[in-house]
């Protein structure tokens, strides 16, 4: 399996703040908005980037950790018993101005399920998304994000995967060339 680093450590932190910076500047203080990461991977994007945000303003930032699993498309589909994350939502979004914060944008259905689970807590004055990584031809459904870190064009052979320090033991972003086996 080939493997090429489209972000490395220092050209990650480098995209985080540029990204905080465009939130600061399209939100001010941060009172009427709210966080949402989306389990599994989207909350480690959104932990880093509500941290940095706390750092550069100094104002209290709401966050959340939304699981999507129930609520996808594909969710009958699979083999086994899907095991769920944990949702952490313990404030209402109605009225409020939502960033939906995930790792990868690839075929927008995360995205979709994100936003029918988010309307459990209420119905926000409008929605944003951030994504670290936008695989803009991919897509299957009518998503776009507000706030993109980096965009790549892959292959359906290619996958991307963001590998962070708190998990991982790294903080990197790698395109991934997948062999497929002719059977």
């Amino acid at each position: 399996m080939e493997s090429r680093v489209i972000l490395s450590d220092k050209q990650l932190s480098i995209t985080l703040h540029r990204l905080c910076h465009q939130l600061i500047e399209n939100h001010g203080d941060f009172s009427q908005t709210v966080f949402l990461g989306l389990q599994p991977r989207g909350i480690y994007l959104a932990r880093r980037i509500v941290h940095m945000l706390k750092d550069l303003c100094g104002c209290s930032v709401t966050y959340g950790e939304l699981d999507i699993t129930f609520y996808r498309d594909d969710v009958r589909r699979h083999e086994s018993p899907l095991i769920p994350s944990t949702t952490k939502v313990d404030f209402l979004i109605e009225n409020k101005k939502v960033v939906l914060i995930d790792d990868v944008l690839f075929t927008g259905r995360t995205i979709r399920a994100g936003l029918d689970a988010m309307l459990a807590f209420g119905r926000p004055t409008f929605v944003e998304l951030l994504v670290l990584v936008d695989r803009r031809f991919s897509r299957e459904l009518p998503i776009q994000p507000d706030y993109i870190g980096k965009v790549i064009d892959a292959i359906d052979s290619e996958r991307v995967k963001v590998f962070w320090n708190e998990n991982d033991g790294l903080d990197q972003v790698t395109l991934f060339n997948v062999q497929q086996k002719n059977e």
